[in-house]
């Protein structure tokens, strides 16, 4: 069985820590907002939200958080449950930063959903994270789900009427209900991006990088990932130690 602690240092897990480990005291603060000392590059950095659930699927969620960290984005991880590690599939356990209750009041670049299920549903129940997708999509902001979250949650949440999206291919029929469906790896409409499952998590955690910080940025992510620089084509296979092939005889065509 494997726990994964993905926590950070973030306002939202000094709060959290403070509920689990009563030795420690820190002073109430009146709003969860980061502290104005905090250095330029700090307050530069973008604001992500990856919410996680009972039944997440764990790669879609650590690929997603940690290329989107490699960027230098915040991203916080967020439980929908009450209490911050969740049993994910696969018998992982994800430590959160946070409760997504803890993180309503706090303004986010981007949130972006992992799937799995039965993650994406309990994404789905969870009134907090509607809340906090409903109003980030109001307010123009970036939004993103992968595998049966677009579906699910963004689906049944009325955040993709009119718009191109994709999931995983189980969950198509479910998505062309409320979205324009499409079967492509990584989706962009507007403010939206989705993907379809762990197989292309890589392509749209950069996909988010670039939407946060340009394709200079994305690049420099992707570059150490060793990633396929054209998912459509075929694979080009170089030979590194180069074989000299010869024919002795001409080739011959019988009818």
């Amino acid at each position: 069985m494997a726990l994964l602690h993905l926590r950070h240092l973030t306002h939202h897990s000094l709060l959290s820590t403070s509920k689990l480990h009563h030795h420690f005291r820190f002073s109430p603060l009146k709003s969860p907002r980061f502290s104005c000392s905090a250095s330029a590059s700090t307050t530069m950095a973008k604001q992500v939200l990856v919410p996680i659930a009972n039944g997440t699927e764990p790669m879609e969620a650590v690929i997603t958080i940690d290329v989107i960290r490699r960027s230098g984005a915040d991203v916080t991880v967020a439980s929908v449950e009450k209490e911050l590690r969740v049993d994910a599939c696969h018998g992982v356990k994800i430590v959160a930063d946070a409760l997504v209750a803890d993180c309503k009041n706090t303004v986010f670049d981007l949130i972006a959903l992992p799937g799995g299920m039965p993650g994406a549903s309990n994404f789905k129940d969870c009134g907090a994270l509607e809340s906090l997708v409903k109003k980030q999509a109001a307010d123009g902001r970036l939004y993103a789900a992968v595998c049966a979250s677009p579906a699910v949650a963004l689906g049944s949440w009325g955040l993709l009427k009119g718009l191109k999206a994709t999931c995983y291919p189980s969950f198509m029929e479910q998505l062309q209900s409320c979205a324009t469906a499409v079967e492509s790896r990584v989706q962009q409409d507007g403010k939206v991006v989705t993907s379809r499952g762990p197989g292309t998590t890589m392509e749209f955690a950069v996909t988010l990088v670039e939407q946060l910080y340009g394709k200079e940025k994305a690049d420099e992510v992707s570059g150490p990932l060793v990633m396929r620089p054209n998912h459509g084509d075929e694979y080009t296979i170089t030979e590194l130690n180069p074989l000299e092939w010869k024919c002795n005889n001409v080739p011959q065509v019988r009818f």
